[in-house]
């Protein structure tokens, strides 16, 4: 995130000095580091980490220029891993790795964007001194076949139709070698459409502060070419957006600072110099909080899950600045930057806001958030009144939660600890007692610190990037390696619940969000998975990646069959596991559109369709007997009841064909599909394998034993009481034992039997309809 110098640069005098050097949570660290030179003397707008050639240490890459000018963007490469040196040392390799290009850096990101399993990267330039666009560089592994850790200048081929009809970028401002105009100071990736890549939030300032160029969005193609999600299909007459323009990527037209909520207007045009993404209100889908230096913050809801969930035609977004904060959160100008994280570990994202009450001074604030997509409770940070530029969470204590670690634009940075008292509040620690340590001879003019564990010791560092010329700083984290190694695992609070389906080769997408006590690019990089069976089978495996935010995103195959349970697990760079509770979700061949009838106790539930059987016949589809299965309920659904009683439940089957094998099922939910589709398109395709009735019961589904039917077509009372439950025959003839059923429970039983006698649509096997069983005390 940049600063711009437009103001006195002057500071405000020495930090403070430490006490002891015992006492330091953090340590200078001038040694593994360069320290002099083009390597660390620039003016550094931004650091990020990755791990560039997959060695598993973390290494570092700078936006350098600035105000200063074009400069050349550099990269630190961590000595551990393939360079067989001491982890946390860092060396130069800018002239080897980059491209040799001068830009007027202001942001450098890593992101897989061409999905070949490396980190490319994408850096944010401004035209404020001369026109430029920003740049993609893509990881010379993966796809590429060459080195890893290398990077080539792709910028003029991964934008498309810049300046096209299609784009809102007039052709004007189009530039010959890639890219657009524009004044870019922050961008961040996420999957915003949930089609499995990483879509751009390129976020604009507009010109010394003009908030008149607007943020757009800028849709992968899964092979990383960029196009501009313009859906309205306008272009702007020039470089800015003017009130009564169609708001591009959001509902409603352009109208500066509003306050509309319901799609109206919107404002996609302030003064950005940051911008944050992640699921505010638990849909799974990712929002953006959008910076603005001289207007108030605004809020930006993805409408992808409302309007059904397509990739290809339900995103847009809308404006809910009025609506999702309560209260005034943001007064002044100077909002450098916010982030947004778990502050108070309730699973859902709070935000932190940089210098947000700037009308009487430069107050930072947390808000928290309720999971809906509204904040409220805001907290003024004590001491915070000072000119802040970035802040950064990490756990330098190890306790678990989200600490803050803060770079000051003219003076102290500041460290602060999570009180962890349920709300998302923070006090300073005395940077006097050593905390972080004098900066010896200076105090650097802080533009941005990014957090991670560079020596693997089980603790985070801090590496501060500064401007105006003076050096960045590594604070060495001084936690005990032994006893300080970090424990805690990560937390999956909420999992998306998968719809039942039918088998097919289009996947299940599963998403969930994930938190850690580190940074949300670290916990980018957790092994996070969902672990899967299918009707209670072996457990399996199948990897998630990170859609950006907290959300991580799988995909279960297609063609399974039966009631799939699934939980995500994701694990921490220290081996730390946290597994979600289960999910459950019917992928039947036949699911249908049974449904309970509610108010009796043994209802029953029709599954009338199938072949040649028309809507309204009770019972499954027409067998070689004429005849369809139908099942019956009766009895007493006691859940308390021993197996055995007279007025046990009985469950009968009757219509089968003579000498039927048939097979007792349930499930504790029906799955509904459109009676038309299912009655009249069986032959059409809707039927794929060997069934002519169709399962109804899904989510958690069980079997239960089987039968033969007797040479009547029936499974009938009178061989002994017909019980359920445990799987096995009884040797009295009752069909399925009792017992394991809770009181108010409700099951839904079926039989599916073997038909092996030729008859007209005859494929094998057919069903009954079913019943609905509450269990009474």
């Amino acid at each position: 995130m940049a600063r711009f110098l437009l103001r006195s640069a002057a500071m405000l005098g020495a930090c403070l000095i430490a006490t002891s050097a015992e006492a330091q949570v953090f340590t200078d660290n001038t040694i593994a580091i360069p320290t002099s030179g083009s390597a660390n003397n620039s003016s550094t707008e931004n650091v990020d980490f990755g791990d560039v050639d997959l060695d598993g240490d973390w290494d570092a890459v700078f936006a350098d220029g600035g105000d200063a000018g074009n400069d050349q963007n550099r990269i630190w490469v961590n000595q551990g891993g393939l360079q067989a040196g001491t982890v946390g040392d860092f060396v130069d390799d800018t002239g080897a790795r980059f491209p040799l290009i001068m830009q007027d850096g202001r942001d450098i990101e890593f992101v897989d964007f061409d999905s070949d399993g490396d980190l490319d990267l994408y850096s944010s330039n401004t035209s404020q001194l001369s026109n430029q666009s920003n740049r993609w560089w893509v990881n010379d592994g993966g796809l590429q076949g060459g080195t890893l850790g290398f990077y080539t200048d792709e910028t003029a081929i991964r934008w498309v139709g810049i300046g096209n009809a299609q784009s809102s970028i007039n052709p004007s401002q189009a530039l010959g070698g890639g890219g657009f105009i524009d004044f870019s100071c922050d961008c961040d990736f996420g999957d915003l459409d949930n089609d499995g890549d990483m879509d751009l939030v390129h976020s604009s300032y507009g010109g010394i502060f003009g908030g008149q160029v607007p943020t757009r969005i800028f849709l992968n193609d899964g092979l990383g070419m960029f196009t501009e999600f313009n859906p309205g299909g306008g272009q702007l007459a020039n470089q800015t957006i003017t009130v009564g323009d169609a708001g591009i990527w959001c509902e409603g037209t352009q109208a500066t600072d509003t306050n509309n909520s319901d799609g109206q207007f919107c404002d996609i045009a302030s003064s950005a110099l940051d911008i944050d993404i992640g699921d505010i209100d638990g849909d799974f889908d990712l929002d953006i909080l959008h910076g603005s230096r001289q207007t108030v913050p605004r809020m930006f809801e993805n409408r992808l899950e409302e309007n059904g969930g397509d990739p290809l035609t339900d995103l847009i977004f809308r404006d809910v600045t009025g609506s999702a904060f309560v209260g005034t959160h943001s007064t002044g100008n100077g909002h450098y930057e916010q982030e947004m994280g778990d502050l108070d570990g309730d699973g859902d994202l709070d935000i932190y806001g940089l210098n947000w009450l700037a009308a009487f001074g430069f107050d930072d604030i947390t808000m928290r958030g309720v999971g809906d997509g509204t904040f409220d409770q805001i907290t003024t940070l004590g001491n915070s009144s000072t000119d802040d530029n970035e802040g950064d969470f990490l756990d330098y204590d190890l306790d678990g939660d989200l600490d803050l670690f803060v770079a000051n634009f003219q003076g102290q940075d500041r460290l602060y600890r999570n009180e962890n008292n349920g709300g998302a509040t923070f006090s300073l620690v005395d940077v006097t007692s050593g905390n972080i340590p004098p900066y010896v001879s200076f105090s650097p003019t802080s533009l941005d610190a990014d957090c991670c564990d560079v020596d693997n010791d089980g603790d985070y560092d801090v590496l501060v990037a500064a401007d105006n010329g003076d050096r960045n700083v590594l604070l060495t984290n001084n936690t005990d390696p032994v006893s300080g190694m970090d424990n805690h695992a990560p937390y999956i609070p909420n999992v998306e619940q998968a719809p039942d389906r039918l088998p097919g080769p289009i996947p299940t997408v599963i998403r969930a969000q994930v938190y850690d006590n580190a940074p949300y690019y670290i916990t980018w990089y957790n092994d996070v998975e969902i672990r899967y069976t299918v009707d209670g089978g072996p457990q399996q495996v199948v990897p998630m990646v990170s859609s950006g935010g907290q959300i991580f995103r799988g995909e279960l195959p297609g063609n399974l069959d039966g009631t799939v349970c699934y939980m995500i697990a994701a694990t921490d760079q220290y081996g730390q596991t946290g597994v979600s509770s289960q999910l459950c979700f019917g992928s039947a061949e036949f699911p249908s559109f049974c449904n309970g009838d509610g108010g009796n106790q043994l209802g029953c539930t029709d599954c009338p369709c199938g072949n040649n059987a028309p809507i309204g016949t009770t019972g499954g589809c027409l067998n070689s007997a004429g005849t369809a299965a139908k099942m019956a309920a009766t009895g007493d659904p006691s859940a308390s009841l021993p197996p055995g009683v007279a007025t046990d439940l009985r469950l009968t089957v009757t219509g089968a064909p003579p000498g039927a094998l048939c097979v007792m099922q349930s499930g504790d939910a029906v799955a509904p599909l459109n009676m038309a589709n299912m009655c009249f398109g069986l032959n059409s395709g809707l039927q794929a394998g060997d069934r002519d009735g169709l399962r109804c019961i899904v989510m958690n589904s069980k079997r239960h034993g089987s039968r033969t039917a007797n040479m009547l077509g029936s499974i009938a009372d009178s061989a002994g009481p017909a019980r359920v439950w445990g799987g096995e025959a009884q040797p009295n003839g009752g069909l399925w034992k009792q017992g394991g059923f809770l009181a108010g429970q409700t099951r839904f039983f079926q039989v599916t039997y073997r038909d092996l006698a030729t008859a007209v649509c005859m494929r094998g096997l057919n069903t009954s309809q079913s019943v609905s069983v509450t269990f009474t005390p």
